[in-house]
C-alpha cells in the first residue's frame, strides 16, 4: 500500500467517525427541541397528537375549573382560536384568567393539550416574546398594554451605574 492510499483511508475513516458523531448528536437533540405555537397555529396546522410543543396565549375568562388532586382545566386563546388545556400540579402564583401564559406539553387525540409545565408572566408589563409576536401578527397587540422581554435584559442588568457602584466604597489602606 502506498503512502497516498494510506492517507486516503485515514481521511475516509476520520470522516466516517465524524459523520457518525454528528448523527448521534442530532438524533439526541431532536427529542429535546420544543417549538412554540399559538392556539391559532395549532388549529390551522392540525398538530399531530403526541407532538410536544409550547402553547402560549391568554387564559380565557371563565374557563378555569379546579378539580380534585390538583387537576386544573382551562382554555388558552390568542383571540382567533382557543385550545383546552389540562394540567395536574401547582399553578404559578400569578396564574389567573386573562393572564398571559406559556404551557409545555402534548396534544392528545381529542384535541386537549395536556400540559406538564405552566409558566405565568412575572408582572403586568411582561409578556413572553413568542406570545407578543403572535398577538402582533394578528393585530391584537396594544403598545401600552404590554412590553416584550428586552433583548439585552441580562446585559443591562449586569451593567453597573458607575465603577464606584460596582466596587462599592473603597477602603483606605
Amino acid at each position: 500500500m502506498t503512502r497516498k492510499s494510506r492517507r486516503l483511508i485515514l481521511i475516509a475513516a476520520c470522516g466516517a467517525v465524524l459523520a457518525l458523531a454528528l448523527g448521534l448528536i442530532l438524533s439526541a437533540m431532536s427529542g429535546s427541541i420544543v417549538f412554540f405555537r399559538s392556539p391559532a397555529e395549532v388549529a390551522a396546522q392540525g398538530v399531530a397528537p403526541g407532538t410536544r410543543f409550547r402553547l402560549g396565549g391568554l387564559v380565557t375568562e371563565g374557563s378555569v375549573k379546579r378539580g380534585p388532586d390538583q387537576n386544573v382545566e382551562f382554555s388558552v386563546t390568542d383571540t382567533n382560536a382557543t385550545v383546552p388545556v389540562q394540567y395536574r400540579g401547582l399553578l404559578p402564583d400569578l396564574f389567573r384568567e386573562g393572564q398571559g401564559i406559556v404551557a409545555e406539553g402534548k396534544l392528545d387525540a381529542g384535541g386537549v393539550f395536556r400540559a406538564d409545565t405552566v409558566l405565568a408572566k412575572h408582572d403586568e408589563n411582561y409578556m413572553p416574546r413568542e406570545v407578543a409576536d403572535a398577538l402582533k401578527a394578528q393585530g391584537r397587540w396594544q403598545e401600552g398594554g404590554g412590553k416584550e422581554a428586552p433583548k439585552d435584559a441580562a446585559k443591562d442588568a449586569a451593567k453597573p451605574a458607575s465603577a464606584d457602584a460596582a466596587l462599592g466604597q473603597r477602603s483606605e489602606r
